[in-house]
């Protein structure tokens, strides 16, 4: 089957693109949506903003999510805030300077008008969150604050302390409970996705395993959203929960789903360092910290001193030095490479040299401890309950790590993946932060596709499809759960002596020594010959304990490092074929004089995705040229 890449991109300047899909599009009327059943996967933001959306216009909805609830998603850990251009704080905010902002934050490697769409949406999502009762924080007179975020010089950021994530879920949830109680949502938690059933092309299905008790189901619809994060686990370490994974959009592109730009992976300038060698993941500090905090290390290299015996004349506030106009809120990937830098040059601070000071004696003084408390409470005292210092009396100690993935699932305009039926939202498809994410827009993004994008979009597939759903005794559907079984059955007989924990950590120390913050053609291609070995040696020697008819989390969790130790394989890939920096990729031998990555335009301006041709196999390459029509493509500068 010949794949066009398709994206549907209405015609018109950029700024009325959306409203004239919304106005062209075909329409289902309100008593047809009730034939029309719609399978979506994952209830974190994205999700749960989904499925509530879709069961209030009257579809029947399926959601399915592998925790105990919806509450455990791994949305609550977003800490800093969502962006939208309201402009309250009358300091030149517009719908316009946010899309700037995020094409630019993005290194000019984002679909533009799917970040103008966002822009322009983003402004409802406030207003849809208040109303949920989402308690945003305010300003004395009650107005909702704001403050700023890295790769922006306005404060357009809504936030609830360092909850944001946790206070939006909430919100989401109680719409999604609603249409549950209205019986237009069926909810199915502690169920994985573990395969992508397609007839006749298009999606009309998966195929799920009860995590309690075993079962191996198919579950059949008019179309599949898979809104289920992002792939940062394949470091090991990362800031995401222990449980996120790649497994529903890899075996997606499996099935024939092409996954687009998976080397765009984010490294978060602002994590705990890593501790020890046995460590299971990392924790984040928000980047609103960057907002009072002032990131610095000392001059002289090896100077062990305690930070508040080093002066103000041995400090380098080296953000603030390097890029004077945006100072501590350079975007995430510059501060990421910044702060590996004075570490590799012997600079840096605590434990193996690994780290660097974010510092708050300035603000406390200018502002008083109180008013910190009210902004981060909740982050310093988890900062504390971890390394046991307290931040108000000494800086804390950062270092980047691995914690968003730009890549995803390509989709189009609708959001609907090369798979007709199959759509894809939030971190999961590819569509709009290019090479590297703003802070904050995450949760926009989460958001925007599932409360307003996708619930536009899913109706005219719906008007111009006349393919029904399909019965769960499909042969298709039967096929596909033989083909679960095996597999299961194939990991529960191997019985070899290494534990999954271990293929994992053996797997994300090559992808962050090789392909990590930076890659080089060498480190890539080290990679690509050791991951075919590792992938082998799990399949002879992977020892998963119990069995596939009862509760049981290795089963789980060797599917998912499985997928991760094949996944790991196309991100190798994806970079070494782009032969250039952009934001969060950055090739060692593609930067500037002043170390900044040197993009290639003429030859790398297009998203590349990867459509599968076996597990062995090189995957075939497609390429959707990237055009930008409003923004001149232009060398990033935050100086």
């Amino acid at each position: 089957m010949s794949i066009t890449l398709e994206s549907k991109i209405p015609s018109g300047p950029v700024g009325i693109k959306w409203s004239k899909y919304k106005q062209d599009m075909k329409l289902i009327n309100p008593a047809n949506k009730r034939k029309y059943d719609v399978i979506v996967v994952g209830s974190g933001l994205a999700g749960a903003s989904a499925a509530a959306t879709l069961g209030e216009l009257g579809y029947n909805v399926k959601c399915f999510c592998f925790q105990d609830s919806p509450r455990r998603a791994h949305s609550i850990a977003a800490q800093g805030g969502i962006n939208a251009a309201k402009n309250y704080r009358n300091d030149g905010d517009s719908i316009y300077r946010l899309f700037y902002d995020t094409i630019k934050g993005g290194d000019f490697r984002a679909r533009e008008a799917n970040v103008h769409r966002l822009a322009e949406v983003s402004v409802n999502i406030i207003d849809q969150c208040v109303a949920q009762g989402v308690p945003f924080a305010r300003e004395y007179g009650g107005l909702l604050d704001n403050r700023s975020f890295g790769g922006a010089q306005v404060s357009r950021t809504f936030y609830a302390r360092g909850q944001t994530g946790q206070q939006l879920l909430l919100g989401a949830y109680q719409a999604l409970s609603r249409q549950i109680y209205a019986g237009t949502v069926t909810m199915y938690p502690r169920t994985e996705m573990v395969d992508l059933v397609l007839i006749d092309g298009h999606a009309k299905g998966i195929i799920t395993r009860d995590l309690i008790t075993g079962a191996i189901e198919s579950h059949s619809g008019n179309a599949v959203v898979l809104a289920t994060g992002g792939y940062g686990n394949v470091f090991y370490l990362s800031t995401n929960a222990k449980g996120c994974n790649v497994t529903s959009t890899y075996r997606a592109y499996k099935k024939g789903a092409l996954f687009a730009n998976p080397c765009y992976t984010q490294i978060h300038p602002t994590c705990i360092p890593v501790s020890g060698d046995y460590q299971s993941k990392l924790t984040l500090m928000s980047e609103s910290l960057r907002n009072d905090g002032r990131v610095w290390v000392p001059k002289k290299e090896g100077d062990s001193r305690h930070p508040k015996d080093i002066p103000e004349g041995d400090r380098d506030y080296y953000l603030e030095r390097k890029y004077p106009s945006y100072g501590n809120l350079a975007p995430r990937d510059i501060a990421s490479r910044a702060a590996k830098q004075v570490c590799d040059e012997g600079r840096g601070v605590g434990p193996g040299g690994r780290g660097v000071y974010l510092d708050f004696s300035d603000a406390i003084q200018r502002f008083g401890q109180n008013k910190i408390e009210e902004r981060y409470g909740n982050l310093f005292e988890m900062y504390e309950r971890i390394t046991g210092e307290n931040a108000y009396d000494q800086p804390m100690r950062i270092y980047p790590a691995v914690h968003y993935t730009m890549g995803g699932l390509w989709v189009d305009y609708e959001l609907m993946s090369n798979i007709p039926g199959l759509f894809v939202i939030g971190e999961a498809n590819f569509s709009d932060h290019g090479a590297n994410r703003l802070g904050a827009s995450a949760l926009m993004q989460g958001l925007a596709d599932g409360y307003f994008v996708l619930p536009q979009t899913i109706g005219g597939y719906f008007a111009t499809q006349k393919n029904g759903k399909y019965s769960p005794d499909h042969a298709e559907f039967k096929q596909a759960e033989a083909e679960v079984r095996a597999r299961t059955n194939r990991l529960l007989s191997i019985k070899g002596k290494r534990t999954v924990t271990e293929f994992h950590r053996e797997l994300g120390k090559l992808m962050w020594d090789n392909v990590g913050m930076a890659r080089t053609e060498a480190s890539i291609k080290q990679a690509l010959e050791r991951i075919p070995a590792l992938r082998q040696e799990f399949w002879e020697n992977v020892n998963v304990p119990g069995s596939g008819d009862d509760l049981n989390p290795a089963l789980e969790y060797a599917g998912r490092v499985a997928d991760f130790l094949e996944f790991g394989e196309l991100l190798a890939y994806d970079a070494l074929q782009r032969e250039e920096s952009c934001g969060g990729h950055f090739r060692e031998e593609y930067q500037t004089e002043d170390g900044e990555a040197l993009r290639n335009d003429e030859k790398y301006a297009y998203v590349a995705a990867w459509e599968f041709k076996g597990t062995d196999q090189f995957p075939a390459l497609h390429k959707e040229e990237l055009t930008y029509e409003e923004i001149r493509m232009a060398q990033r500068s935050y100086k």
